[in-house]
């Protein structure tokens, strides 16, 4: 979708600029406040507060916003100001959706805001709202296809992703607050109706997901499927599995939800109605695959406002290069890493697809990740973190196998924490290869004493079907060691190929 960008050096340092970035989102069901920290292209949550006041909550009916909702909000943002002048955050970004776009005392509440808080609400259109929920969703997985579809309170947004980004979308209002007085088959019907106009112009195959509501959805099948790496972002379920926990969930009571752990008690009463949505667009569209986004609207504000050379990059290379910026001594041994494990790794059949040379660039970037971390640890604290690191552009079993190669890069052990979870989301040849990987780049930092200039000294590379290790002229010394012949022949032994060591 968004092409990768060149990753030298000299770029990856002058495009992670640091910045602070805020976005105050006033939808119709939730207020929210969140605080970024910028770095490049990689986008990192610093606070993030909401209040469901439930603006959009009497729409249906009255035509204006909630009383109570406005009163809600009004103190939600308050404070909100009150954070923001404490943060010193200089780029503030507003947007209020459906909600108040439709009451017909939405620009008395903008102006109330304005006049109470001195923040101006931007009062975003049904296409803007699309179509910085697409930017989201490129924003946290570039090469995203399909139909994104956000759920709000009191609307659904579906835009199309095109080659060169979203394609003009359209807004339905297919929201709970939007069909209060519907109930039942009387509520399914009138949800196929709304969405039938639209059904020829949306018909896809994947459906990007993004809201609350789709990933409290998430969570719930997560648990009926005892799935166990508890992270919504990229989380993928069959149209066949969604269909049929989206009937189970719209047939159920309050009190039966309930009994579900993992599941917001207050998202509870709009619940089913996100399921009946969910079933009526999986059966009129022809979703195959469900992809859940964490990112959305707001994060799409973010991504417009980047430069186009930074928007390029690849979400999650920049943010494991982000990620380890300031744990180690060189911020160039990664990409050195990656360019030196290329002559081996680029030969080999790949077992993560075409995605393979990003996992490597990302986990290479992560090579000092743990070099303030205690030794006897390291290996399982790194496992952990970048198992569930809130990094964008990474697929659950990516996740997995940046996490193996985490760990074989502190650790020659044959067993990797957490090995159930890691053996349903890999099969064999993946593990073996993010281990062969981790254990390869461990060979390189330590060879290297970390330093990207000595390791362009030396070269690893397949001839003859064996794994050779050599040193330029008058660098020879540099392959001495007992230690460097040990990790030579783990990575060796992890490819299943014979090891040579000799000077150029």
């Amino acid at each position: 979708m968004l092409a990768r960008a060149a990753s030298a050096p000299v770029l990856e340092s002058r495009v992670r600029e640091q910045r602070d970035a805020a976005v105050i989102d006033v939808g119709s069901n939730s207020v929210r406040l969140v605080l970024y920290r910028m770095e490049g292209r990689a986008i990192w949550t610093v606070y993030n507060e909401k209040v469901l006041a439930g603006l959009g909550r009497d729409l249906g009916a009255t035509g204006r916003l909630s009383p109570g909702g406005v009163e809600q909000a009004m103190a939600a943002l308050r404070r909100f100001r009150a954070v923001l002048d404490a943060s010193g955050t200089q780029d503030v970004f507003t947007a209020a959706t459906a909600a108040v776009r439709d009451a017909a005392d939405g620009e008395a509440f903008v102006g109330r805001v304005a006049a109470e808080t001195g923040l101006k609400l931007r009062v975003l259109s049904g296409q803007e709202e699309a179509r910085y929920a697409a930017l989201g969703v490129l924003a946290g997985s570039p090469d995203g296809d399909g139909v994104v579809g956000d759920l709000g309170g009191a609307s659904l947004e579906l835009v199309r992703l095109g080659a060169d980004g979203p394609v003009a979308g359209a807004t339905l209002a297919l929201g709970p607050f939007a069909l209060n007085g519907f109930k039942g088959d009387r509520l399914r019907a009138e949800v196929r109706a709304r969405l039938e106009p639209h059904v020829a112009r949306f018909s896809t195959r994947t459906f990007q997901a993004v809201g609350g509501a789709w990933r409290n959805l998430a969570l719930m099948h997560m648990r009926l499927a005892d799935y166990p790496l508890q992270i919504v972002h990229q989380y993928e379920i069959s149209g066949a599995d969604a269909l049929a926990t989206a009937r189970f969930i719209s047939r159920q009571s309050k009190a039966s939800l309930e009994t579900i752990e993992g599941v917001s008690k207050k998202r509870l009463e709009t619940l089913p109605h996100a399921a009946m949505v969910l079933e009526t667009l999986i059966e009129s569209l022809g979703l195959e695959r469900i992809v859940i986004s964490a990112y959305g609207l707001r994060e799409g504000l973010l991504f417009e406002a980047m430069p186009a050379a930074v928007r390029a990059l690849d979400p999650l290379i920049e943010g494991c290069a982000a990620l380890t910026a300031r744990q180690g001594v060189d911020e160039a041994l990664g990409p050195t890493l990656e360019a030196w494990l290329a002559p081996v790794f680029d030969a080999l059949p790949p077992v993560m697809g075409e995605r393979e040379p990003v996992m490597r660039a990302a986990a290479c970037r992560l090579a000092d990740l743990g070099s303030r971390l205690h030794p006897d640890h390291r290996a399982h604290l790194v496992f952990e973190q970048v198992l569930r690191a809130p990094i964008a552009g990474l697929r659950h079993a990516e996740r997995a196998f940046l996490a193996v190669a985490a760990f074989a890069r502190h650790s020659s052990a044959s067993s990797v924490p957490e090995g159930a979870t890691i053996s349903r989301l890999l099969t064999d040849a993946q593990r073996r290869r993010a281990r062969a990987l981790g254990a390869a780049i461990r060979l390189g930092s330590d060879l290297s004493g970390r330093s990207s200039a000595l390791l362009t000294r030396s070269r690893l590379g397949l001839h003859d079907g064996r794994l050779v290790l050599t040193a330029l002229d008058g660098w020879s010394d540099m392959l001495l060691g007992e230690q460097t012949t040990r990790r030579a022949t783990t990575v060796a032994g992890l490819l299943g190929l014979p090891l040579e060591v000799r000077r150029i």
